[in-house]
């Protein structure tokens, strides 16, 4: 073969690869933004048709979005004369070893679709999972994304969170803001229940909710009571602040509510 030949041959096989890259990176990229598009679509669709779909509708979205990129490598793979067939068993086999290699990750994938059916949060919620405490931020197809009551980013992973014990703050409209003190054992209860339901009456709260005032020790000189009132669960913090400076207010203004001594 002569050198004009094979120059010939070359300058062919480089025109055809580099055609076969430039649409592999043009395929790339508009699968990238179907991906983007496509993504949102689906989320912003399930935001408006589904109730409560704080949650659902960022995981749908990422599934959607990792899907339509694996169709486009795949119509990428194709591109460079890689068989279907071929490019299935490949997925197939490496499927099975990456499932074996990262099998903490795929945990984390299944636990967020067991978070997605049960919801035993939302987002907004402020929860305690074992210790993992925050507000939720989202779901994410691996992790949670969640705010510390002081402001600080927490991710934890959806394994961690589908195995603990959730107490969610956040579920029940209302929540109850509990103040225990004590006064004399010979204190007039009338008396501290008339003072303090008037006192614990907040804006936190809805007009009819009632406040109560109940024992709950008895000691030989004293009583520890526990004054309680319903607030809306996010309020419960502000309202917590309120209710313990108005209760120290009552007590102090009335000396403990102690009985005069009988003559």
């Amino acid at each position: 073969m002569t050198d004009n030949a094979i120059f010939g041959v070359s300058t062919a096989w480089l025109l055809a690869t580099a055609w076969s890259v430039l649409v592999a990176l043009i395929v790339l990229a508009v699968g990238w933004l179907i991906a983007r598009y496509v993504s949102r679509a689906v989320s912003t669709f399930i935001a408006t048709r589904v109730k409560d779909s704080a949650i659902i509708a960022p995981l749908v979205g990422q599934v959607v979005r990792y899907g339509v990129l694996v169709v486009a490598i795949i119509v990428v793979l194709g591109q460079f004369g890689v068989q279907t067939a071929s490019i299935l068993a490949v997925l197939g086999a490496a499927g099975l070893a990456i499932a074996l290699a990262l099998q903490g990750t795929l945990s984390n994938i299944a636990a967020g679709i067991m978070l997605l059916f049960l919801r035993p949060f939302d987002k907004g919620d402020y929860i305690d999972a074992d210790g993992i405490v925050g507000t939720v931020v989202e779901v994410g197809l691996f992790a949670t994304q969640m705010r510390t009551i002081d402001g600080v980013f927490l991710l934890a992973p959806n394994s961690k969170l589908s195995n603990a014990k959730i107490i969610n703050y956040s579920r029940e409209p209302d929540r109850y803001v509990e103040v225990k003190f004590n006064v004399p054992r010979n204190a007039n209860l009338d008396l501290v229940r008339a003072e303090l339901n008037g006192a614990m009456r907040t804006d936190y709260s809805d007009p009819q909710a009632k406040s109560e005032v109940l024992v709950d020790t008895l000691g030989d000189s004293t009583l520890t009571l526990v004054a309680r009132v319903p607030v809306r669960s996010q309020d419960w913090w502000r309202a917590r602040s309120e209710v313990q400076e108005r209760v120290k207010n009552v007590l102090d203004s009335n000396n403990n509510f102690a009985k005069p001594a009988q003559t």
